[in-house]
């Protein structure tokens, strides 16, 4: 058996660890979100997404009657 032709094994991985032709946009993407001021950002941003989504549920649990008056209904037993 013949060793693979290096022109081929370089195409073969993507072509992006190579460095000099263009990292496509995907390339560019993912490299972008592995940053540590990205995921920083993302997670605060998810923090936010989830407190105002947990205060709407609040709010609706408020308005909704249960028996006992004291029980905390879930967000599933709200939503039902």
């Amino acid at each position: 058996l013949a060793p693979p032709e290096p022109a081929a094994a370089a195409g073969a991985g993507g072509g992006a660890g190579g460095g000099k032709e263009p990292l496509s946009r995907e390339e560019r993407r993912r490299r972008r979100r592995a940053t540590a001021k990205y995921r920083t950002a993302h997670a605060t941003r998810e923090r936010i997404r989830v407190e105002a989504f947990n205060v709407a549920f609040a709010e609706l649990r408020r308005l909704l009657p249960t028996l006992p008056p004291d029980k905390k209904l879930s967000k599933i037993e709200i939503l039902r």
